[in-house]
């Protein structure tokens, strides 16, 4: 049963509050989704063309997943065009409102800055893998969506799903060994 099921049947009669809704429900994981793809200077510009591509696709959701996943996949593709449009950048953190690395009070500024950097050399060693591995890695180790859920978003068979995961865990593995002062990986 989709969560957003009563939501959906309501947007697509017309219900704007509904849309809206659905909206503020899954604005967080698109933008998050978004970002890791485009880098958080264009995210927002894709949050919101997803959002209104989405809009607009209602009438031909079918419900044979949820919608979440629909609106992903739409997500992803808004982003994979986006990115195909520039050329690529340094990676930015993700949210500039949000630092994850500002954990509990008692770190230190020395250890609040060190966590920030690595924050950004993490999302920059992100950006050099394939957009595909990068897509699936993001959905599936930050996002937590399955892999049927992330065969449905980038409309990949399943294999393929767990196979470019899998060279894309390699692949970041083998970035971040070869700067092993940054991340001090084991050989």
């Amino acid at each position: 049963m989709d969560p957003d099921g009563a939501l959906v049947d309501r947007a697509r009669g017309g219900d704007l509050a509904a849309f809206e809704a659905l909206v503020r429900r899954h604005r967080d994981v698109v933008y998050r989704v978004a970002a890791r793809t485009v880098g958080a200077a264009d995210a927002e510009d894709v949050s919101q063309d997803a959002f209104l591509r989405a809009f607009h696709r209602l009438p031909r959701f079918r419900g044979e997943g949820p919608f979440r996943a629909w609106l992903l996949r739409i997500t992803q593709n808004a982003a994979l065009t986006q990115q195909s449009r520039r050329r690529p950048e340094p990676v930015e953190s993700v949210d500039p409102m949000v630092d994850a690395s500002d954990g509990p009070a008692e770190r230190t500024p020395a250890e609040r800055l060190e966590g920030r950097e690595r924050q950004e050399r993490l999302e920059t060693k992100l950006r050099l893998l394939a957009p595909a591995h990068r897509a699936v890695l993001v959905l599936r180790d930050i996002e937590g969506l399955s892999y049927d859920e992330i065969a449905e978003v980038t409309e990949t068979p399943l294999g393929s799903v767990k196979g470019r995961l899998h060279r894309a865990r390699d692949e970041l593995i083998d970035i971040l060994r070869r700067n092993t002062y940054d991340w001090e990986l084991p050989e």
